[in-house]
């Protein structure tokens, strides 16, 4: 419920680069007044945290279940992608979550999703055209053209991704970005085209082109990529043009903490206070135009409040004048969410597993995961043929990965991968980035079988299979989302999560890194429903050679 009270504490204004003691004065959730006294507080009043970027679907929550941890530990508001749900279920997914969203007093800004499907080399559940696009950019709680993944198609400048990106510009909503390791003239000209930001770079160096073309960086640190460590420093010279964001947040680690997290830690590295803040809490509201406050005459009653400036521990978060958390408990109720799913898939047996080969040994192509990266390496190995098939090597940590197509009936793609480091077992999910077709990773077929076939029965989830036992997190919510109360999901992933890493995973997220090996825009080598598929000539590819 909206409030009207007082509050004090000393005031840290990011923008006027001060902090000083103040009474604040909230009106029907409005703040009316600020006054500034002479009085000594133990407590800090500051604008809400924004995560910059973040997809809700890959906290396995819904948005109104999302909402009710995150603002425990301040984050008062979202940019958020919905196109994990729309390549399941098109428009009708996107508007699934703003009606979600509504639920809850926490202030999502949705974006209109650019590129469904992410490539023509894959099977999604949906198509979100030019004129779908136009539509959703119209709604006044759609604030922006989701990251523009396809930027060759920028720098061709395909007819359908120019009309998306001139419709967000025709009403003064940003368009995001999506570019790997694009630099020189060719991020000029993509940038140039009217992408505002990145969240993608994983060196300095790239992001420093970029910036220095006008961009915006985001500084990603979520479950699976995690670029803090080498762009932080940027915020030093840049501070108008960084912001943080998650990208991809599990929801075992959303319970420990959101972007509260990266101020604690650009504080320990004696980043300015007001630069920092000016990342977590201001860029993003600027950028975007977000209806949330910053602790200004005026602005809604958007702030939170912190015990000290070291650790910024957050006592209590404020929305629109409502006290949504307090000491560390989410005071927004828990919902239970319809269930909206696009599911067509028949059980597997171990045979459809299967790699078949001639010879005595195989060259096969492997995908090497890189923990803490979205990229992968493309490597070459022999393997064994025995009775005309190839078998993982639990040796040589090369693993079969398969993919599943979940919207039709198809065959199997196959392929090895390497850095999952099982002994036994598998892993499944219907996480798969971005058409979230059925992904697993195993070291014999029966196990891989099992893991998929628990998948399939639930219409969606995670599985481990280990020896024969199966344990499984059902995602009914288009096979992305649990409707259950967030922390209970956080606590059945958390032990999924550590039943995979039984199985030998040396991985910091098994299910996050496992959820992006069929993306194929992110090079170098990775596995869609469709085959193995090079990411840099941006061509399927045989998997035996």
């Amino acid at each position: 419920m909206t409030k009207s009270f007082r509050i004090s504490g000393n005031l840290i204004d990011i923008l006027q680069q001060k902090i000083y003691p103040a009474t604040i004065a909230v009106d029907n959730g409005v703040i009316s007044s600020i006054t500034e006294d002479a009085t000594t507080y133990e407590q800090y009043l500051l604008p809400g945290f924004i995560d910059a970027h973040v997809h809700v679907e890959s906290s396995m929550l819904t948005p109104s279940q999302f909402a009710r941890l995150a603002v425990v530990h301040g984050t008062v508001a979202t940019v958020s992608d919905p196109h994990e749900i729309a390549n399941v279920l098109g428009v009708k997914g996107v508007e699934y979550m703003l009606e979600n969203g509504r639920t809850v007093p926490f202030k999502f800004c949705f974006g209109a999703p650019s590129c469904v499907p992410a490539t023509i080399f894959e099977t999604a559940g949906a198509e979100v055209t030019v004129a779908d696009v136009e539509a959703l950019l119209q709604k006044p709680e759609v604030l922006y053209l989701t990251e523009m993944m396809n930027f060759p198609g920028v720098l061709h400048e395909q007819p359908d991704v120019m009309a998306k990106i001139a419709a967000a510009k025709r009403i003064g909503k940003p368009v995001d970005g999506h570019a790997p390791g694009l630099r020189g003239e060719d991020a000029k000209k993509y940038i140039a085209a009217g992408i505002s930001t990145d969240h993608e770079c994983f060196t300095a160096e790239e992001a420093l082109d970029k910036l220095g073309y006008g961009m915006h960086i985001l500084i990603r640190e979520g479950s699976a990529a995690r670029n803090f460590n080498a762009l932080i420093h940027l915020l030093n010279d840049y501070p108008e043009k960084i912001m943080f964001c998650s990208d991809d947040k599990h929801p075992d680690n959303l319970v420990e903490g959101h972007i509260n997290v990266l101020v604690k830690r650009a504080l320990a590295l004696k980043i300015d206070l007001f630069k920092v803040l000016r990342a977590a809490c201001v860029n993003p509201v600027l950028h975007y135009k977000i209806p949330a406050g910053l602790l200004r005459v005026g602005d809604p009653a958007d702030f939170i409040i912190a015990d000290n400036l070291d650790n910024f521990n957050i006592v209590a978060t404020y929305i629109d004048g409502a006290a949504v958390a307090q000491h560390g408990e989410t005071r927004i109720p828990s919902i239970i969410a319809p269930v909206i799913n696009n599911f067509d898939c028949a059980l597997k047996s171990g045979s459809d597993f299967r790699i078949t080969a001639s010879g005595v040994t195989a060259n096969v192509k492997v995908i090497e995961a890189l923990d803490g990266q979205l990229i992968t390496n493309s490597i070459t190995e022999i393997l064994p043929v025995v009775d005309e098939q190839l078998f993982s090597s639990t040796e040589k940590d090369i693993l079969k990965l398969a993919v599943v197509n979940r919207y039709s009936p198809a065959p199997v793609a196959l392929g090895f991968i390497r850095n999952f480091g099982f002994k036994q077992g598998a892993i499944a999910s219907s996480v798969a980035h971005d058409s979230h077709n059925i992904i697993v990773v195993g070291v014999d077929d029966e196990s891989i079988a099992q893991a998929v076939n628990a998948v399939i029965a639930h219409q969606g989830g995670v599985s481990v299979v280990d020896n024969g036992n199966v344990a499984v997190l059902p995602l009914p919510v288009a096979g992305l989302m649990s409707n259950l109360d967030g922390y209970e999901v956080a606590a059945r992933y958390s032990e999924l999560d550590k039943a995979a890493k039984a199985l030998g995973s040396k991985l910091n997220a098994p299910f996050m890194t496992l959820s992006f090996m069929a993306l194929l825009v992110i090079p170098h080598l990775k596995l869609s429903d469709k085959g193995l598929f090079d990411g840099d000539t941006f061509s399927f590819t045989a998997a035996v050679i």
